[in-house]
């Protein structure tokens, strides 16, 4: 009874299995078994492969076929087994051969006339391929681009069935998809006039990778400037964009090997924004039967941008607790548990009242004291306390726009930004934080002195009761971002005054 065996890759979030498929032709009465697990589009793979082989010039085997996806208690889904399946059973029944099939992963789905189809989340299966020690993959023509972002090992891609019978890989690329956010990156700070105060705190929240909340009336410019963010960050690492970019193929978006070979697009902070409407499975992830991963980790090493965050549900924001705190979301399903990375910068910007006009110089608001302060409470005090910067946005009039000098461009605060995390990477070399935000508290204030003014700046504060301690912390974290972009060496009391001011007091929102 002829026996062959492939390999294939199940994922469970961004954890890859492997998967051995064994086939065995046997003497017994002419039947195709498939067992070890499949869910219920796995199983159709049967009538797919059967239909692709005869279609691709290979016989049927007239016998019984029995093909066992092993470890069997690893659930296997989806359409990605196909080739896996068709290659065993090719080899199995000795019309295929192939060389090093030990060391050579299959991923690809099967039309019925033998044509490879592109599947998704080819990267993180070639990802988790490479580090199991496999050394070649063989995949669809389509999905070509997204594996060659691998590096170190051999990847061929085939249009049908039989061009991998006959040796004849493909070296076309899918062309690169249309971007529909490339506008949004063509943004600049150049084209902001009279919000100085709100640039420069955009530029610390980028620096120090600080959480940011912006507060003010509609036509303020709070959208405005949160969109031009991503525009002053630095460029992803190749190891960030890899990961960023391996979620986006787990999650169906179309990837080109041309996006990182241009490297402006694919090397971009990712930023998602979405609508209000959004629910706590799009935003957090999550799925009835597979995790799929939501745009908190969409957004990963890039920013989450909720306007109107007053508009999302109380209990979507809440949710946003325990990855701002823990970097990665957690999806528990009864066929298992998946993890999804998901450190990402939260740009929060709301109105101030229901109306919007509680801070307007130029028009009345018609809100109470209180339904003011019910609208804003729908910001929990625990997602606020994960705020850093809390920053009110007031909109520019004509005279104040006459008088002003040039706007300062994205570029040359990316530039600032970069030298700040280059200064707080040197001093945070030897532990496992690059970034402001990220330090615990109680480690930023016994390991990293500030100076003796700022030092007696904070025990005043907490003295008259104007900051707590988790509050001195968050103000900790801003005035050593303030200094770093300064090149200052460590904060002074201007830098915690300063940070104060972006921090906002205490009772925040009782206070507007």
């Amino acid at each position: 009874m002829p026996i062959a065996k492939t390999h294939a890759i199940s994922l469970m979030g961004l954890t890859g299995t492997v998967v051995e498929v064994e086939a065995e032709i046997s003497s017994n009465l002419p039947s195709f078994v498939l067992v070890g697990l499949p869910d219920a589009s796995l199983l159709e793979a049967k009538d797919r492969v059967r239909s692709a082989l005869a279609n691709s010039g290979l016989k049927v085997p007239g016998q019984r076929v029995t093909v066992n996806l092993s470890p069997a208690s690893v659930p296997k889904q989806g359409s990605s087994f196909d080739l896996s399946i068709a290659v065993a059973i090719a080899v199995a029944s000795n019309q295929v051969k192939i060389e090093r099939l030990a060391e050579t992963l299959f991923i690809g789905e099967l039309a019925l006339d033998g044509r490879l189809r592109p599947v998704a989340a080819v990267l993180p299966r070639v990802l988790a391929g490479k580090r199991a020690g496999f050394r070649r993959v063989f995949l669809p023509a389509r999905n070509l681009g997204e594996a060659l972002l691998v590096d170190d090992i051999e990847v061929l891609g085939f249009d049908c069935f039989a061009d991998l019978v006959r040796g004849r890989a493909s070296d076309i690329l899918e062309a690169p998809s249309e971007d529909t956010s490339t506008s949004d990156h063509d943004l600049d700070f150049s084209e902001v006039r009279g919000q100085e105060l709100a640039i420069e705190g955009l530029t610390i929240a980028a620096a120090g990778g600080h959480n940011m909340l912006l507060i003010g009336s509609p036509g303020a410019g709070k959208t405005m400037l949160a969109k031009r963010l991503p525009t002053i960050l630095p460029i992803l690492t190749s190891e960030q964009a890899i990961e960023t970019m391996a979620i986006q193929s787990l999650a169906g978006r179309p990837i080109s090997v041309n996006s990182i070979s241009d490297s402006n697009f694919a090397l971009r902070p990712p930023f998602e924004a979405p609508h209000h409407s959004a629910t706590e499975v799009a935003i957090i992830g999550g799925g009835n039967s597979v995790p799929r991963p939501g745009l908190i980790s969409l957004a990963h090493n890039g920013i989450l941008f909720l306007d109107e965050a007053t508009e999302f549900s109380a209990k979507t924001l809440d949710a946003l607790r325990q990855p701002l705190e823990s970097g990665e979301a957690v999806i528990h399903r009864a066929i298992g548990t998946a993890k999804f990375p998901a450190k990402f910068q939260l740009v929060l910007a709301a109105n101030p009242c229901p109306c919007g006009f509680r801070l307007s110089a130029s028009k009345r608001c018609i809100c109470g004291y209180s339904s003011a302060q019910k609208y804003l409470g729908r910001l929990s005090g625990p997602l606020l306390d994960r705020i850093d910067i809390r920053l009110i946005v007031q909109a520019a009039g004509q005279k104040r726009l006459r008088t002003i000098g040039d706007a300062v461009a994205s570029a040359d605060l990316r530039a600032r930004v970069v030298r700040a995390r280059e200064v707080a990477a040197d001093r945070f070399a030897r532990t496992p934080w690059r970034l402001n935000s990220h330090v615990p508290g109680h480690v930023l204030r016994k390991q990293f002195a500030v100076s003796r003014s700022a030092e007696v700046q904070l025990e005043k504060l907490l003295e008259a009761g104007n900051l707590s301690m988790r509050g001195l912390d968050r103000c900790l974290r801003v005035a050593w971002t303030i200094a770093d972009l300064a090149d200052s060496g460590s904060p002074s009391a201007q830098d915690v005054d300063l940070a104060l001011m972006f921090r906002g007091p205490e009772g925040f929102n009782a206070n507007l």
